[in-house]
């Protein structure tokens, strides 16, 4: 079985074009066997009830974290290569739909509402407005200081921004109201799945295009192109399609194994 799959990605591989970022594709790869991972061990747990202590915070929340940034990141530097940010946005947008209606049709657990495919998609648009305006932020320094503002608005979701005891608190209105939870402003009934809001997320994606766009016009690092595992780049090249069918696989596992 391993063989055969490794004998398809070496396949797949030298049938990709000159200069594929092969680092780029094997650490979305693995950002994705870690969150099929993570999401049978959710559906083992909180669906069929099996035990599981050691899938518990704090391990829980570094382990998502390492998925959702991974991902977020690794998008961000590719939207600076792409050709049709609009239409990138649109086919995320088209995605993150599909996954709230699924979620709510299938009544299993809360709905998916504001995802992170929804931030990708919502990122990708910011991406496409800022390059029409030709603000898109560019090099190390920019992507340093919005990974700094994605930290300190870590917990905007709880109504204060900043770093440990060092916060500010924000006005109770934009949650209160209930319009703003798709900014990162979540109101009082506000329920979701899986949340990965603008704010702070679309600033981790918008420094890994800053370096995107650094690298593009002088030259990705080597290793970038050199290093890399095949089956792993597969698995990353069609993460989008893994995201959408693994979940309803993995549930019927769940089910079956409670």
């Amino acid at each position: 079985m391993h063989m055969g799959v490794a004998r398809f990605a070496e396949k797949w591989r030298s049938e990709q074009r000159e200069g594929r970022l092969r680092l780029f594709d094997a650490a979305r790869g693995f950002a994705v066997v870690s969150m099929v991972l993570f999401h049978f061990c959710y559906d083992l747990k909180y669906i069929s009830g099996h035990g599981l202590p050691f899938f518990a915070p704090p391990l829980q929340d570094i382990w998502r974290a390492s998925i959702s940034w991974t991902f977020l990141f690794v998008a961000g530097v590719m939207c600076s290569l792409s050709r049709n940010n609009l239409r990138r946005a649109v086919r995320y947008g088209a995605v993150a739909l599909a996954v709230y209606v699924a979620t709510v049709l299938a009544s299993v657990d809360v709905p998916i509402s504001f995802g992170i495919i929804y931030c990708m998609a919502a990122s990708t648009f910011v991406v496409w407005l800022l390059e029409r305006a030709n603000m898109v932020p560019k090099g190390p320094w920019a992507a340093l200081v919005l990974f700094a503002c994605f930290l300190l608005l870590q917990r905007i979701q709880r109504g204060v921004i900043g770093l440990g005891p060092f916060v500010i608190a924000i006005p109770h209105w934009p949650y209160e109201s209930g319009l703003f939870s798709w900014l990162g402003m979540p109101g009082p009934s506000f329920a979701s799945g899986d949340y990965y809001p603008l704010l702070p997320y679309t600033c981790l994606y918008l420094a890994g295009t800053a370096m995107g766009g650094w690298w593009k016009e002088r030259g990705f690092p080597e290793v970038a192109y050199g290093m890399g595992y095949a089956p792993l780049e597969v698995v990353g090249h069609h993460s989008l399609l893994v995201y959408v069918l693994h979940q309803p696989v993995l549930l019927g596992i769940a089910m079956l194994m409670g």
